[in-house]
């Protein structure tokens, strides 16, 4: 039972104290946090960072340092760019955090106090008002026109009436109040709220790894095994040639060292946060790196009509009256007059008194401000119209009955005014107002109207009925029969002008856009045809049609259909699963709680920024800050983008290494003397892996990138080709290689000539391969080479590596090189170039 005399003097001090120690703050538990340091363990947490981590060691006990160092630096770079990323992205989003009050209206000790919300415990009476979101869950004791906002739990975005009365006097954390003021006293704060029951839940979802990890992870385990048999290969040919057993044990540790595309883990990492920084000034936030390239796979984009494809702004923008259609610029005609009393009167909207603007002084349910911005352009005229009258009682609208009434006393007449649904309004009409005279409303006048109704929705235009009543003794029992009805005005939420060529993108992308709303079939219907996402009202599916469907039907209608109309956020769920049975990968935008287990359930889950929740946020692999449909088409692109780069780095890095695989194998095979020395196959990696790779990392967009269809989900990274590519270029540097120091045997050079040319033959190959893998469908010649500057940069610096190491004599007796003459640098370029030119040519004959 509600204590007396904490209503009206509210708890003492000395009871909050032991509340809070009871009950906690009245927060939402977060997942369990990780030390910063634990973040930092965790990036190593890699099945190629363990297998690298292990080369090390083998490394090191071989007397390789230079090589283990190398990796352990990679190793450690690695870590550090996936730590700082994580941790910034973590911080971002807890600069996001706006759904709990941060102060509350409270009394206490008899006194009316403004408290931090988080220490708000059960039985504290509250003080809420229009504009203020509700701190915890509550009952209302003392209720004065108060209207709240509960669509962040339900979906509903029409504002419920809350009283004092037992049967509606419940209020929840997240709410927003539209209307009026009133006190409530505190049930349940912090996780006991509803808000924290469905946090709870999302917290105990696991995770599923996203495509890239999957695929990385199954290409670390592939490379182990190949590196083992490659040690064991190429050590057991030596020995069985009478070659030192340890020389070539450390040979096959080098090559299989070598194998490993040691900069694979921080290359991905660094596209990837790359990424998220160009997303990130794009206004989409990203909460987890490899979310970045599930995007590119997106086959459906499920979208939030309100706030995402429109302004979530609404405006009036016809009215019909006296059976003619105005437009909005002529809404201030003294004819109108009837029916601005009838919007303006019969509103609940509040008015800040202290804001001359119009658009900041007017609070309340987006509908009814808009009712009023079409008549009012100042406060002070607003203010001014309501001063003329009194209202005496009302009847608030509900979800029921659609309507909503008042009685005023107008200059001493008493005049009920009724607005709501046409055809609510419609059906309570006993009389018409046109041509200066109250008439019977005939079947033929009826017609007229509904005629105008169809029009307006046909425009995608929500209509709202005006009527009055102003003869007889006027009652709450009676206010709202036999009206005389007065018009409509008909309101949209204009769509979003940037996303028509969003949605164009999309649909030459492969990518199909999918629209839910709340709206009318035929609104909804309206809204997708402007913006090009439907052409006929078949594809238009509403929510009680959806209920007919069982699970078996809805997979066979899913792929014709384009608008959820009149839909739930419980629908989207249902909505999400259909599409991914079809084996789609489904991005789905959500705001409120009940959208998180939808966003959760799709592919990747989209929350907004702006209007969203911390529980959809915590739910989401991505945050829209602008809450824009087009800043989900530039992250899907981004996501395509940075996959592409994954896959020409991966090209170029398991090319270039299989090219020293295969070199020292046809040696081993052909009883070669050895064309590479340990320390020349490191230099080798440290020249090619690293700085061009990275570059690669960074490529900007291939011009068609989105005139591609998705990539299937279940796609291997070496899918289109890409294998064969690496096969055949791998082979070619492989072979060449080995040509070059033939050439050199041939032409009576010393052993160490003959391996200085094989290594600049080595290395040259893979540095011209590095702008072959900027594409895969242009050869090296359709490429603008500056578009890129980074690579062009990596490459000189590593040609200039190499020139160090022929010609310093320091170095050159370090990796055992003698200086190179012109005709044995033609050497070098004629079998690192060769292979351009067939690759170049073979492209050429293939595309025509």
């Amino acid at each position: 039972m509600i204590n007396e005399k904490e209503i009206y003097n509210g708890l003492r001090s000395k009871e909050v104290e032991d509340r809070l120690k009871k009950y906690g703050l009245n927060i939402l538990e977060k997942k369990k946090t990780i030390s910063a340091f634990s973040i930092f363990l965790s990036q190593f947490n890699d099945f190629i960072t363990w297998v690298l981590i292990g080369a090390t060691v083998i490394s090191g006990i071989m007397g390789e340092k230079a090589d283990a160092i190398t990796i352990i630096v990679i190793i450690v770079m690695n870590a550090i760019l996936g730590f700082i990323q994580e941790f910034r992205t973590e911080k971002s989003l807890e600069a996001l955090k706006n759904m709990a009050s941060p102060t509350a209206k409270v009394m206490r000790d008899g006194d009316i106090q403004v408290i931090n919300a988080e220490n708000l415990v059960p039985g504290d009476l509250i003080i809420i008002e229009s504009g203020d979101r509700i701190p915890a869950d509550a009952i209302i004791v003392q209720a004065s026109n108060v209207k709240v906002d509960e669509s962040l739990l339900t979906g509903e975005s029409i504002g419920v009436e809350k009283t004092d009365s037992n049967e509606n006097n419940n209020i929840y954390m997240g709410s927003i109040v539209l209307t009026g003021k009133g006190e409530a006293r505190v049930i349940e704060t912090g996780m006991n709220t509803e808000m924290g029951k469905i946090a709870n839940l999302l917290q105990n979802i696991d995770e599923d790894k996203t495509p890239l990890k999957e695929k990385l992870s199954s290409l670390g385990k592939v490379l182990v095994v190949l590196c083992i048999a490659i040690c064991i290969i190429v050590t057991a040919l030596g020995i069985i040639r009478g070659q030192d057993k340890y020389q070539m044990f450390l040979l096959g540790v080098s090559l299989a060292v070598a194998a490993i595309p040691e900069g694979l883990p921080a290359i991905v990492t660094v596209a990837l946060a790359l990424g998220v920084s160009r997303m990130l000034k794009r206004n989409s936030l990203i909460r987890k790196l490899p979310a970045v390239e599930t995007l590119g796979c997106t086959s459906i984009i499920c979208s939030d009509k309100t706030g995402t494809l429109t302004q979530n702004m609404m405006t009036v923008k016809s009215m019909y009256y006296n059976g003619k259609m105005y437009s909005e610029n002529s809404f201030n005609e003294r004819v109108l007059t009837p029916l601005k009393k009838v919007f303006t009167y019969c509103n609940d909207s509040d008015l800040n008194n202290k804001e001359k603007d119009i658009s900041k002084a007017l609070m309340g349910d987006p509908t009814e401000t808009a009712l009023i911005k079409a008549f009012f352009s100042s406060a002070d005229e607003l203010k001014r119209f309501l001063n003329k009258v009194n209202r005496i009682s009302e009847i608030p609208f509900d979800s029921n009955r659609k309507m909503m009434s008042v009685i005023l006393n107008d200059r001493g007449n008493k005049i009920s005014y009724v607005k709501g649904a046409p055809e609510r309004i419609i059906e309570r009409c006993k009389y018409i107002f046109i041509d200066g005279e109250v008439k019977l409303f005939t079947n033929s006048y009826k017609s007229k109207v509904q005629a105008a109704v169809d029009t307006m929705a046909n425009r995608a235009l929500r209509c709202i009925g005006a009527a009055y009543k102003d003869k007889g003794i006027i009652t709450q029992n009676n206010q709202e029969k036999d009206l005389v009805f007065l018009g409509l005005a008909g309101m949209i939420d204009p769509p979003r002008q940037e996303v028509k060529p969003a949605v164009l993108k999309c649909k030459e992308a492969g990518i199909k856009p999918i629209m839910i709303t709340g709206d009318h079939k035929n609104t909804a219907f309206a809204i997708g045809k402007e913006l090009d996402i439907c052409s006929h009202i078949s594809e238009v599916i509403t929510g009680e049609e959806l209920d007919r469907l069982n699970d078996k039907k809805l997979a066979e209608a899913i792929n014709k259909v384009k608008i959820f109309a009149r839909v739930s956020p419980e629908h989207k769920l249902r909505i999400v699963k259909a599409f991914k049975k079809k084996n789609k990968i489904v991005a789905m935008t959500g705001d409120g709680v009940n959208d998180a287990p939808a966003v959760k359930e799709a592919d990747i889950g989209i929350s907004m920024g702006i209007s969203g929740t911390d529980v959809t946020k915590e739910a989401s692999s991505m945050i829209l800050l602008d809450d824009n449909f087009t800043t989900i088409v530039s992250a899907v692109e981004e996501g395509r983008v940075i996959y592409n780069n994954i896959r020409k780095f991966i090209r170029y890095l398991l090319s270039c290494n299989l090219g020293e695989v295969i070199t020292m194998f046809l040696a081993s095979l052909l009883y070669l003397d050895t064309p590479l020395l340990p320390i020349q196959i490191l230099l080798v990696n440290l020249a090619t892996d690293g700085l061009p790779a990275i570059a690669l990392g960074v490529d900007p967009p291939d011009k068609d990138v989105m005139y591609e269809m998705p990539r299937d989900k279940n796609e291997s990274i070496f899918a289109r080709g890409l294998k064969e590519k690496i096969i055949i270029r791998g082979s070619l540097i492989g072979v060449c290689t080995v040509l070059a120091f033939l050439s050199g045997r041939f032409f009576h050079m010393s052993l160490e000539t003959s391996r200085t040319v094989a290594l600049g033959t080595l290395i040259m190959s893979q540095l011209i391969h590095v702008f072959e893998c900027r594409s895969e469908k242009h050869s090296i010649f359709e490429i603008k080479l500056f578009t890129n500057i980074y690579l062009v940069g990596a490459v000189a610096i590593s040609i200039i590596m190499l020139i160090v190491v022929i010609y310093v004599p320091f170095f050159g007796t370090i990796f055992h090189t003698n200086p190179l003459n012109i005709g044995q640098w033609l050497i070098v370029m004629f079998f690192s170039g060769i292979i351009a030119m067939i690759n170049s040519l073979y492209l050429f004959f293939n595309k025509n």
